[in-house]
């Protein structure tokens, strides 16, 4: 590998090599922009969660071989009095004009018109100010063509009724959720582009600086969304979340590794006079730890493979496409760029030869100095901090309601928190239960299995909604006391499928339960999530050690660099939880942060643990390792932590994102880069390499 890489780098450094391999990409692109489809034609809003033999995926499987009615996507119209109690005229009219209108795709309105009032009564909230009014739709429209069908409905009833109107339910959420990405993709990409170049600019005053790394951003993201293009052409789901995300990745990635190829191109100026000579002799350096860095990154991504959860899985192919595209970048299209601008590169402060490599009164090498003094002091009051704020975790609680996720102003989340405050709770999401006989059930048998489902812990009602033609399959709908998203339900709804055997059993019935519906789809969803956070964390981890092992020849340096970057997971996440409930008022946390936390923080994070080390190894070849530390620590200390505080930044565009799983996230992320840039890599790592590490010169 090595022999390989530094040929390649070798030849990008030449004046010949440069031009032919600025010519490659250029024409690759080209190529790419002309032939491939781009990745937004096949992209799509949402993906399968859960295979088809997850629990509630079968349950509804089953009920939609019995029931022909329930292949349909339902929705809520929420209407509300704007002053008083709501008239049934009024509200009747608007459902009569929505009816009238056609909507292609809306299955039936309900007619209230000839209902007697102990029917309509139910429609409405107990003070008469807020009634909900279910419809469905055709299960074959996408989200795009559901939020224009809402939209239709929402018209018809601002023009025919004093009424307020809000759309909640699954139709409401699925279009408010596409309304959302759609507008935040754009902005997301400008923001993050924006803010790397302000912050290029200013923290290293040179134009130039901060204008390379993202030509090589427009490259790598044109030949990166065109090869996702031909994978969609091929079949492979491309979800929108995934695509937002991976912006973020490449431009902060490029960026990094960008940081570190010209912090050592810089350096080698100061020796060589030649442009080419030195970008070669940076590169025979930094061209394997660069390169090792993202092969760390996209094994961690391409493990994503083994998650069980569609979103999680999704990230596979798409990051690690990414990535892939990434390390061949940052080994020969970022190295030719810096090449062709040379020194220029760095005006207004430009390296001449005989200049000081190290800047002895430099923050890094204060620190260096410090740490190589004092490595016991050093090592445990950072441990002492990261242990501190890890045992936060123990107070991390999961919330389960997506829609507490979206906006407040978001319609599908005003009209679920209506009905939250004007009806029971527990019908928001009631639970559709089948019983599937193995022969056909009196109407005895059918009341006596509903009063049993009825005394289970936490269920408010149970009635029966369906019978079979062949009477071997009964539908129940269940509704609990609680919210239908809380995990106290979910634990009630777990224990009753996970006892159902003996209910059955209990009742002198052969067949299966079946529990479908919102609370059902959460307790598989808690139980894959939990699933391939222990599967990824072991793998990811195991794997990465590894390759650790292969770079450094040795097994205690890997051990350090692990170990401290889990305990830096671990310390964000637990501060993150800590933050966002005292500076954002969020109590409880999707449970999918946890996971893609982990993914991308040791990920990342190893990037610069890499490089520390891999200046290290290089350094004790010359010195003992207190000196060796001491240089590594002042000589990466700056680009590392730019380029740290730089990804930070990214990460934290998230948090402008209007949806709270995605700015949580990139919260913790954010805080992670920043504990593993200044503290782990910055001070504990070095500091348990003199005191572990023996005190003599590598041979």
């Amino acid at each position: 590998m090595k022999t390989i890489m530094r040929k390649v780098t070798d030849f990008t450094a030449t004046k010949k090599g440069m031009w032919i391999t600025l010519s490659i990409w250029l024409v690759a692109t080209m190529l790419l922009a002309m032939l491939a489809p781009g990745a937004k034609q096949y992209e799509v809003s949402s993906i399968d969660s859960f295979a088809q033999d997850a629990p509630s995926v079968l349950a509804q499987t089953k009920i939609d071989q019995h029931f022909a009615d329930t292949d349909e996507i339902p929705a809520l119209l929420v209407f509300q009095s704007k002053s008083g109690e709501l008239k049934l005229e009024e509200l009747s009219a608007a459902l009569e004009k929505i009816g009238a209108e056609q909507i292609d795709g809306l299955k039936k309105v309900i007619s209230l018109a000839g209902l007697p009032p102990q029917a309509t009564a139910s429609f409405f909230s107990a003070d008469k100010t807020t009634a909900v009014i279910p419809i469905s739709f055709d299960a074959s429209l996408g989200s795009k063509e559901l939020s224009e069908r809402l939209d239709q409905i929402k018209s018809v009833a601002d023009r025919s009724t004093p009424l307020s109107l809000n759309i909640t339910g699954p139709a409401g959420i699925a279009a408010d959720s596409l309304n959302l990405f759609s507008r935040a993709d754009i902005v997301l990409l400008l923001s993050t582009i924006g803010l790397i170049l302000i912050l290029l600019i200013v923290i290293y005053r040179s134009p130039l600086l901060a204008l390379i790394p993202l030509v090589a951003v427009a490259f790598v993201y044109e030949v990166v969304n065109q090869l996702l293009g031909l994978l969609g052409k091929a079949g492979v789901e491309l979800s929108k979340q995934s695509l937002s995300i991976m912006s973020i990745l490449l431009i902060a990635a490029i960026t990094d590794y960008s940081l570190f190829v010209f912090s050592r191109f810089r350096e080698e100026l100061k020796n060589h006079q030649s442009k080419h000579d030195a970008m070669k002799l940076a590169m025979r350096e930094t061209g394997i730890p660069v390169f090792f860095s993202g092969g760390t990154v996209l094994v961690a991504m391409l493990i994503l493979f083994f998650a069980d959860y569609g979103d999680s899985r999704n990230f596979a192919p798409i990051f690690g496409t990414a990535i892939f595209v990434i390390m061949l970048a940052s080994v020969t299209l970022v190295p030719a760029l810096f090449t062709l601008f040379g020194r220029k590169s760095f005006w207004p402060k430009i390296p001449k030869v005989g200049d000081a490599q190290i800047v002895h009164n430099s923050l890094w090498s204060k620190v260096g100095r410090f740490l190589v003094k004092k490595p016991l002091a050093s090592a445990l009051s950072i441990l002492l901090l990261l242990v501190l704020a890890a045992s936060n975790m123990f107070n991390l609680t999961y919330e389960f309601d997506t829609i507490k996720s979206f906006p407040s102003d978001m319609p599908s989340r005003v009209g679920y928190e209506l009905l939250q405050e004007k009806f029971e709770k527990g019908d928001l999401a009631p639970t559709t239960v089948l019983f599937e006989s193995e022969k056909e059930l009196s109407k005895a048998e059918q009341e006596k299995l509903r009063d049993t489902l009825s005394a289970q812990p936490l269920v408010n009602n149970v009635r029966l909604s369906g019978v079979s033609d062949d009477a071997k399959a009964v539908r129940y709908s269940l509704t609990f006391a609680d919210n239908p998203y809380a995990a106290a339900t979910l634990d009630a709804l777990q224990m009753m499928r996970d006892e159902s055997a003996s209910l059955l059993k209990a009742n002198d019935l052969a067949g299966e339960l079946y529990f479908a519906g919102e609370t059902a789809t959460k307790v598989d969803d808690r139980a894959v999530n939990n699933r391939d956070l222990l599967v990824i964390v072991l793998i990811e981890s195991v794997l990465i050690f590894a390759m650790l092992v292969f770079l450094t020849r040795s097994l205690k340096m890997p051990l350090y660099m692990m170990g401290t970057i889990l305990l830096s997971f671990l310390s964000a996440v637990g501060i993150g939880i800590f933050l966002t409930e005292l500076i954002f008022d969020i109590d409880a946390v999707s449970n999918r942060v946890p996971l893609y936390t982990f993914v991308f923080l040791v990920a990342l994070g190893i990037d610069y643990n890499i490089i520390l080390i891999s200046r290290f190894m290089e350094e004790r070849k010359k010195h003992p390792v207190k000196k060796a530390v001491e240089i590594a620590v002042a000589s990466t200390g700056g680009v590392i932590s730019s380029a740290g505080f730089l990804l930070a930044a990214t990460f934290a565009v998230l948090m402008t994102q209007p949806i709270q799983v995605l700015s949580t996230f990139g919260f913790i992320v954010a805080i992670g880069i920043l504990l593993d840039t200044f503290l782990i890599r910055g001070i504990l790592l070095p500091s348990l390499i003199v005191l572990f590490e023996k005190e003599k010169p590598a041979q």
